[in-house]
């Protein structure tokens, strides 16, 4: 077996993942999207060394082995801090263990890492190494292609340099820039030109190397485009929008059938962990929320989504709550639009 072949074996999953995403990729929305494909490899929200080291650990880092494969990202930039939140995460049984060096919020910027890091390839390596020598599980970089005026070619080359120096196991490129003056973090998921191709090129450059993409990709047909090119794609908002796309993941990218035969069996399966959410002083909205574009395009999609807003916020909200707004929902497959 080759050195990639060894790291993507290491790496299961690592073919589609869902990307770490602020307020969304919480152990409820991971619960769920686990019920759609059993090998998509799904990521925590991230998670910094601060919060990590000194704050309550089960209930940033707690998650259920049914949602394996699942990595933790965490945000930081102190070598010694990383390699103890990155040894506390392994022991919890998180597969993969990931660095964010892409985020640009206010927030990462004002702690000097996420995107900023890619101004300090050496201090990406040195993160990467410390935490390489801390724990046994895949280590990996998520990063940008470049901030503000830097160079693409050269940005993204030297993270890539220190972090193969470093032993990294695979390196995730968002195919944008970062712009840490000027733009939002909102803004910064839209408005930089996408480009596909210097990921390709850095692919290319490094053949040795496990690289995923991520950004702007909207469906498994652009997910198949792209895997011509790299190792692995990672979605992110179109998986969570319109979640049912899951369901063509294992077929289409694995060769393995899906979990479940469609969106409502995909509610089925999901009700013993709702339930069970439940018993520990969840509420259904906590779930809910992760799950309302499920039903897009079917008639009756828009009065389930407005039953689960409303009737479905109330604290005695439960099963029987989800179950009347499916059944708003008509089980007749949409039509599909005639070839123009």
């Amino acid at each position: 077996m080759t050195d990639i072949a060894e790291k993507l074996n290491h790496l299961s999953g690592w073919r589609f993942s869902i990307a770490p995403m602020m307020d969304w990729t919480d152990r409820q929305c991971r619960a769920f999207h686990r019920t759609l494909s059993r090998r998509t490899r799904l990521y925590t929200e991230m998670v910094t060394t601060g919060a990590v080291l000194h704050g309550d650990r089960e209930r940033l880092l707690g998650f259920d082995a049914a949602e394996q494969p699942v990595a933790v990202q965490l945000g930081g930039s102190n070598p010694e801090d990383l390699a103890a939140a990155a040894r506390i995460a392994a022991d919890f049984g998180y597969a993969e263990i990931n660095l964010n060096v892409g985020c640009p919020s206010d927030r990462v910027q004002e702690g000097r890492f996420g995107a900023c890091l890619m101004r300090e390839p050496e201090l990406v390596g040195a993160c990467v190494a410390a935490m390489k020598a801390a724990v046994s599980v895949p280590v990996t970089v998520k990063c940008r292609l470049g901030v503000d005026d830097q160079d693409i070619e050269e940005a993204l080359d030297a993270v890539a340099a220190a972090s193969i120096a470093a032993g990294v196991d695979g390196l995730i490129v968002h195919a944008r820039k970062a712009w840490l003056k000027g733009l939002s973090p909102r803004e910064n998921r839209d408005v930089p030109p996408l480009d596909y191709s210097r990921v390709a090129r850095l692919k290319a450059a490094h053949p040795e190397l496990p690289v995923a993409i991520n950004g702007g990709i909207a469906d498994i047909p652009a997910a198949k485009a792209r895997l011509a090119e790299v190792d692995g794609v990672m979605m992110g908002r179109a998986a969570y929008t319109d979640p049912a796309l899951l369901l063509a993941v294992d077929p289409e990218l694995f060769g393995e059938p899906a979990p479940v035969a469609d969106a409502f069996a995909a509610i089925e399966a999901l009700e013993p962990v709702l339930a069970e959410g439940l018993t520990r002083g969840l509420r259904l909205h906590a779930y809910t929320r992760h799950m309302l574009g499920l039903f897009n395009g079917r008639p009756g999609a828009r009065a389930y989504r407005r039953h689960l807003a409303t009737a479905g916020m109330a604290p005695e909200a439960g099963l029987a709550t989800l179950r009347e707004a499916v059944a708003k929902v008509s089980r007749e497959r949409p039509p599909v639009p005639e070839a123009a």
